[in-house]
């Protein structure tokens, strides 16, 4: 739900045409603060699992989620993403050995079609590279997901949020500045759009978003991403103004029904054995 804010601060507290800067101060600064705090390094495999976490959950991730935003709208952008929890279902099945049942595999392209009710317009124009860069985003994440399932770190969870942030964040550095070139002149008010999405939006929402990853399973976890979207257009109905249609609100109430059906765990039922009478 806090990913659900981005857009409304990007829009009314951040400079124009600068993702990737957006993206590198809403991580850098956050993993760093997360790491003063916990006072822990990696060690040991940890240096290099925290670097290809952090390129797969955030680095490469918030790239590649950028230009599928800059160059698709945003409808079309946030449907292709949708997809991610159908592909970390099927990562599940083929790295962690978790079932792959026809109920997550329904309730995921339910969640997809909910999420193209809510966002998608008629008259929204496909390009190529940018949908490219959309599964990309997608998949990259998915990977992270499941990888971040399959690797457990014994160190505090917040020293393994810090640890993602800062190489996902050092990842982005040289990007950013090759493809945007120097820093703007910041306001206030761009000040604090980052410092809020660094603080709520990548150290609040990481830890929590990695914390439900130790405790359930990757694909629960992943479905709840679908909240973002449904937060993000009620906030624009609610403070900007904008319109909302029926079909909008039966997208959301679509993704709501999918998300909640993705964590009803399934016990399977199990025969009670024949009593044998003595005597």
């Amino acid at each position: 739900m806090f990913w659900g804010t981005t857009y409304l601060v990007t829009t009314e507290l951040l400079p124009p045409h600068r993702p990737l800067l957006a993206a590198l101060l809403r991580a850098l600064p956050a993993g760093l603060l997360l790491v003063a705090i916990t006072r822990v390094l990696p060690r040991g495999s940890w240096w290099w699992r925290s670097l290809i976490l952090g390129t797969l959950n955030i680095g490469a991730f918030n790239a590649l989620l950028f230009v599928g935003a800059y160059r698709l709208p945003g409808g079309v952008a946030a449907t292709v993403g949708a997809i991610q929890p159908l592909l970390v279902a099927l990562l599940s099945a083929a790295l962690l050995r978790q079932r792959l049942s026809l109920h997550t595999v329904l309730t995921a392209i339910a969640g997809i079609f909910g999420v193209g009710l809510l966002v998608l317009r008629a008259s929204a124009r496909l390009d190529g590279w940018g949908v490219l860069a959309a599964v990309g985003g997608a998949v990259v994440m998915a990977f992270g997901v499941v990888l971040s399932k399959r690797w457990t770190s014994p160190a505090p969870l917040l020293a393994t949020t810090g640890w993602q942030l800062i190489a996902g964040g050092l990842v982005l550095l040289p990007i950013t500045f090759l493809v945007e070139g120097s820093l703007p002149d910041f306001t206030l008010r761009n000040v604090a759009g980052y410092a809020y999405l660094a603080l709520f939006g990548s150290a609040v929402a990481y830890a929590l978003w990695f914390r439900g990853l130790r405790e359930l399973a990757p694909t629960e976890v992943t479905f709840l991403g679908l909240l973002s979207p449904v937060v993000a257009t009620t906030l624009g109905w609610l403070v900007l103004n904008q319109h909302l249609t029926g079909l909008q609100a039966l997208g959301g109430l679509i993704v709501l029904a999918a998300l909640v059906g993705a964590q009803v765990r399934r016990t399977p039922v199990v025969a009670e054995k024949p009593r044998v009478l003595v005597g």
